[in-house]
């Protein structure tokens, strides 16, 4: 596939996804198209969503290139990109941070898609997901200067929480960075037991390939039915994986609790059984008169990632 193809492709492919993910309903404790947050709206998520495109297409290139030999891996810059999408978002929507999460787990995917597509015509899963290895263990210092930046723009301390070490609201932390010559995997590593988003990072992307994308490729085959699928993939994400911007937020043992309820859901059919949806309603309520303190945003941002895999290899809804 020639370059300018891949990036519009990939693009196009990244956008959707976003776009998918945000519309599920009802998705439990999050903003969805029957369901606004006091200050950020459905709008603002597809404004963020529209926004990623330009970054999008742009790593896609980055990812050609490397692929070509034209550049090395670690010239890729996914770091500046994240923060250019970040600041992208910012500027289409006032809602505040929409898609940190999002963007983190999407930069590297597109760069691997963009390798993948040099030499192919299609996206294939097992490929990607090589050349998404090369993305990820070839970051730089650079990289993870850029990516503590559009952390610190996009995220309030409240929802960011206390770090034991590389906190990113302590001003120390970048010049220490730089003293250590810190890459992007060396600091996910370090907080990869209290967020999942470093989690996939550190682990080739694990629930994201093996257990988001597998199950909703299985959904959307056997429902035919766009919106169930997404909804029902979000609830076996989070039945697995306590959120960890619940733990953050609230402790381990609510994200327990609401893990188990979505657990529960699943058990009685998921969305598309009249006992599931009606419990389904009912966590949505719950977790959304908690005030944001239990809202499943990193399921979220996991569920948009599975969908983009989804998209890549070539399903359309």
């Amino acid at each position: 596939m020639k370059r300018d193809e891949a990036e519009v492709y990939v693009g196009r492919c990244a956008t959707l996804a976003a776009l998918l993910e945000v519309s599920a309903y009802p998705k439990p404790g999050n903003v969805h198209r029957t369901r606004d947050f006091p200050n950020t709206r459905y709008e603002h998520f597809l404004a963020g969503s529209v926004a990623l495109n330009e970054a999008t297409r742009k790593l896609t290139a980055q990812g050609y290139e490397a692929e070509r030999g034209s550049i090395g891996w670690d010239e890729i810059g996914v770091g500046h990109l994240a923060l250019e999408a970040v600041s992208d978002s910012l500027r289409w929507q006032g809602g505040g941070n929409v898609n940190l999460g999002v963007i983190l787990l999407f930069a590297p995917i597109a760069t691997a898609a963009g390798a993948t597509l040099q030499e192919s015509p299609e996206v294939e899963i097992p490929v990607l997901r090589e050349r998404l290895k090369s993305v990820i263990n070839n970051t730089t210092l650079d990289d993870t200067v850029n990516v503590y930046e559009a952390i610190r723009v996009s995220m309030a301390p409240g929802v960011l929480g206390e770090a034991e070490e590389l906190d990113v609201l302590d001003d120390s932390t970048l010049d220490r960075i730089r003293d250590e010559g810190l890459d992007l995997q060396d600091v996910f590593s370090r907080c990869s037991e209290r967020d999942s988003i470093c989690s996939e990072w550190t682990s080739d992307f694990r629930i994201t390939f093996e257990t988001g994308y597998p199950y909703l490729k299985r959904a959307l085959e056997d429902y035919g039915d766009v919106n169930a699928a997404s909804v029902d993939t979000f609830l076996f994400i989070l039945s697995g994986n306590p959120d960890s911007l619940i733990r953050r937020k609230s402790g381990h043992d609510r994200a327990l609790e609401v893990s188990d309820r979505a657990r529960l859901i699943l058990d009685e059919g998921g969305s598309r059984t009249s006992s599931g949806a009606r419990m389904l309603r009912e966590l949505d309520a719950e977790l959304q008169d908690a005030g944001g303190v239990l809202n499943p945003g990193t399921t979220a941002d996991l569920t948009a990632a599975s969908t983009f895999l989804a998209l890549l290899e070539g399903w359309r809804p």
